[in-house]
């Protein structure tokens, strides 16, 4: 099932741009969403992005690896909002750094993640049996 699927930059880059384009428009029209859907879907989507920049990143490995790298890097971003210190608080008081290494620790983000990489592994396996359906034909 985890086999090495052909991962192309240009692909892997496209993707990656989609999900942050999905993930801003999930904060700007947060209004339009249900409540329950706003508590999960940015942080479900920042973790897919992972994903996709892990399979950017590295191209040759696994599925699995790249699933496993993605959570480990998400969960110690989370874990790392534990930590409090003048200059990390004055990065995460910025935009960007508010967006990448977010505010609050949540027990609930953490599951967000593991349901946003797993959806990232679902589009791999389906991206890897189109690829492997057109190359046969």
């Amino acid at each position: 099932m985890f086999l090495l699927p052909k991962r192309h930059m240009i692909n892997y880059s496209f993707l990656v741009i989609i999900v942050v384009t999905l993930g801003l428009c999930s904060r700007r029209f947060s209004i339009y969403l249900s409540d329950w859907i706003n508590l999960y879907l940015g942080d479900a989507l920042w973790a897919l992005m992972v994903f996709f920049l892990c399979g950017l990143l590295f191209r040759s490995r696994e599925t699995r690896w790249i699933a496993v790298a993605a959570l480990l890097f998400s969960f110690a971003i989370e874990i790392s909002q534990l930590y409090h210190s003048p200059w990390v608080d004055s990065l995460r008081a910025t935009r960007l750094g508010g967006l990448v290494l977010g505010y609050g620790f949540l027990w609930r983000d953490l599951i967000s993640y593991a349901i946003g990489i797993g959806i990232g592994v679902l589009i791999e396996m389906l991206l890897l049996i189109n690829y492997k359906n057109l190359k046969v034909q």
